[in-house]
């Protein structure tokens, strides 16, 4: 997700919203939750001016009449697949997979709604997104087993793709993932002491803008009016004009059930750097935040016996756009244990 910082929280804690403007309307209006592209210091400056970010690149038909946009580089196996935060696009891979297609095919894609992608037809659930997947790579034919890597709510994605296809798995980066736990651990630190029914009653303020965002998406988003300047985020500094341009064009609890043990797979864990308090809340308060995810963390990490957990320095949530370095670094870790195992 681009520069999510604690929009993220927010939208992990709100995930059951997803499937509802998913089904409305393209996953843009989750836009709304995202922070200003602005890039920090010490991030990675580079500029992403591939042309194949501003296009469809090979449309697969999952079913009859939907297809979903895949974009590969590279040759080899196993092949790596790249599973994006809540709305994020191939481009969130772009300091990353062209590094990785040196060494093996590496492929990223759109899910339904998003980018390139056909809209859904059904809800935009973790089952649902983990078909489409499967029938994507089955469609493209490609052998398993594969090296899945998941930023975010993708994280959760790729565990329950190898929580439901385990054979297909032979190992996993989690770039600063969702954790379907966080609802519950987040509610308990609740600075204000609410219950559990007013905490989950909370409408997060990002969703009631969102929610006007997709009654003006339905009506039409002009980009002279000020609905569309709130609902699309500003361009990315790290993507090139046609890129920015391309993207605003295109953007006008079965996890938890289905857990298993991973035995020996490599996986890999990548945690941002703890994130500093916000303007309403105590450095305690944050501190107690930033624990829980190293809790969850572990416990992911736990799942297999070579499970490890890593801290990338000055990162935010977007480790593969701010320190994409050590998200290649992670992927040749697992891809050559994986090599190593066969």
């Amino acid at each position: 997700m681009r520069n999510l910082g604690d929009a993220g929280a927010a939208s992990m804690h709100r995930s059951r919203l997803v499937p509802d403007v998913y089904q409305g309307c393209k996953a843009v209006l989750f836009a709304i939750l995202l922070s200003s592209p602005v890039v920090a210091a010490g991030e990675n400056r580079t500029v992403v001016d591939d042309p194949a970010y501003t296009h469809a690149q090979r449309l697969v038909e999952v079913e009859p009449g939907r297809r979903l946009n895949l974009y590969c580089l590279g040759t080899g196996s196993p092949i790596v697949v790249f599973e994006s935060g809540l709305t994020d696009e191939t481009v969130t891979w772009a300091l990353v997979q062209p590094a990785i297609g040196t060494h093996t095919r590496a492929c990223s894609y759109d899910r339904a709604g998003v980018g390139f992608s056909d809209p859904q037809r059904r809800p935009g659930s973790s089952a649902n997104i983990v078909d489409d997947l499967h029938r994507l790579l089955t469609a493209a034919s490609f052998k398993p087993p594969y090296i899945l890597v998941g930023h975010s709510l993708g994280g959760m994605h790729v565990r329950l793709y190898a929580d439901m296809y385990p054979t297909e798995v032979a190992g996993m980066v989690l770039v600063d993932p969702s954790h379907e736990d966080w609802e519950e651990r987040a509610w308990k630190l609740d600075m204000q002491q609410r219950t559990r029914e007013q905490y989950f009653a909370y409408d997060v303020p990002e969703f009631q803008v969102q929610r006007e965002c997709v009654k003006a998406a339905a009506a039409g988003l002009l980009e002279s009016t000020d609905a569309y300047k709130k609902c699309i985020p500003a361009p990315d500094p790290r993507w090139s004009a046609a890129i920015n341009a391309a993207y605003r064009k295109t953007h006008a609890d079965q996890v938890c059930a289905a857990q298993r043990w991973y035995g020996d797979m490599p996986l890999i864990v990548l945690s941002s750097t703890p994130r500093v308090p916000r303007a309403d809340e105590t450095q305690a308060h944050r501190d107690a935040i930033n624990r829980v995810w190293v809790s969850l963390f572990d416990q992911l990490a736990a799942l297999s016996k070579r499970g490890v957990v890593r801290s990338v320095p000055d990162s935010t949530h977007n480790i593969q756009m701010t320190q994409p370095d050590a998200v290649n670094a992670a992927i040749l870790e697992v891809l050559k244990e994986a090599n190593e195992k066969k």
